[in-house]
């Protein structure tokens, strides 16, 4: 599995503002991103961005994209040039699109993902898809230290991404448990194959 990409995850952060009219809230963009992630390693045995998560009060925050959106110092210069170019931040907690998604970075099941995440969840607000995640495993682990205060975040790990919530599961991740099982066993031998190189 490839590592992180910052160009694809800026265009990630571009094609939600546009389906949502140009412009969005930034933690729902974040949420839609998550959701892509875990909707495309269930059905594929990869993730679109390969992004570092972690679990917050909020809910699952890609870690590296959240940087991208804060014009954080951890950013190169040239990060930073190539997210000006296609978003720009409106206030404190939205930007917009600047100019057209680049679909050159995405495989053809990366786009169809992220379209069927926004049909599905486009119409939440970012504290609507803060308390849906707050159902998935990934997080719920994670529920009582965060409530207790032993840590503001937790690293979230992806096998946790197969897993499928108790209740108020959204059909949209409903997929045949054996495909589920042969893309985590795909997905777990292209981790051994990455930690040897």
């Amino acid at each position: 599995m490839v590592g992180f990409n910052h160009k694809t995850a800026i265009q990630s952060l571009t094609f939600f503002a546009q389906k949502e009219g140009n412009s969005i809230n930034k933690m729902k963009a974040l949420k839609l991103i998550w959701l892509s992630d875990r909707l495309h390693l269930r059905r594929f045995g990869r993730t679109i961005l390969n992004d570092t998560y972690f679990a917050l009060k909020l809910g699952p925050i890609p870690s590296n994209t959240k940087d991208l959106l804060d014009n954080s110092d951890y950013l190169s210069e040239n990060e930073k040039e190539l997210c000006k170019k296609y978003i720009e931040k409106i206030g404190q907690y939205e930007y917009k699109a600047n100019i057209d998604v680049d679909f050159s970075l995405f495989s053809k099941t990366d786009v169809n993902v992220m379209s069927d995440i926004f049909t599905h969840f486009g119409g939440y607000t970012e504290f609507q898809l803060s308390e849906i995640s707050h159902f998935y495993p990934e997080w719920k682990k994670f529920e009582k230290s965060l409530k207790t205060g032993n840590s503001s975040r937790f690293l979230m790990n992806y096998v946790d991404f197969f897993e499928n919530p108790e209740n108020n599961n959204h059909s949209i991740f409903e997929i045949d448990e054996e495909l589920l099982l042969l893309n985590k066993e795909f997905f777990l031998e292209n981790q051994i194959i990455q930690n040897l190189i």
